[in-house]
């Protein structure tokens, strides 16, 4: 198996989407790191936030081959957590001293763990991961929603979990990551 490290974002650690990704960890033996338990600012455009934890952060994100971003839909978006910490790639992006490490995101495949009260995630959230993931030069690995409208129900949703955990211990380096 590649190796994989979950981001999740939720405002509630325990809700829906907390149980989904903790279920699907636990079948991969993976680390679950809440990005709302670290100390983020929000992107600026002069860099004047890099004394907080994003830095340190994104070279463990860069030390794995898989990132899985676990948020639930809120309007349509990811949460606040996992906006800010989507925004704060571009200091990967633009400083002189980062670019380096930023490019390693080319060939990572990014898998999405998401709830919602729907039966399918909406267009609109799938599309911003999608071309995020392009942009950076990595490759979408897959996506798995639950619809927790009743509730994230474990033995109803525990299929669902390993099913995904399944696609991820099965995925193979892609080809951008392959050429080296």
């Amino acid at each position: 198996m590649l190796s994989t490290l979950a981001l999740f974002a939720s405002a509630r650690r325990g809700g829906n989407t907390g149980q989904l990704i903790d279920r699907i960890a636990l079948e991969l033996s993976i680390a679950v790191v809440d990005l709302a338990a670290l100390r983020m600012a929000p992107y600026d455009y002069q860099h004047r936030n890099r004394d907080d934890d994003f830095e340190p952060l994104m070279q463990r994100v860069l030390a794995h081959e898989q990132i899985i971003f676990a948020t639930p839909i809120y309007w349509y978006a990811v949460s606040p957590a996992m906006k800010i910490f989507l925004d704060r790639v571009s200091d990967f992006l633009e400083l002189p001293d980062l670019l380096a490490a930023g490019r390693r995101l080319r060939g990572k495949q990014g898998f999405v763990v998401c709830t919602s009260s729907s039966p399918e995630p909406s267009a609109t959230f799938m599309a911003a991961f999608r071309e995020t993931f392009e942009y950076l030069g990595m490759d979408f690995g897959g996506v798995v929603h639950v619809d927790c409208q009743a509730g994230f129900l474990p033995a109803t949703h525990a299929a669902t979990a390993a099913a995904f955990a399944t696609l991820v211990k099965t995925a193979v380096a892609p080809p951008s990551a392959r050429r080296g």
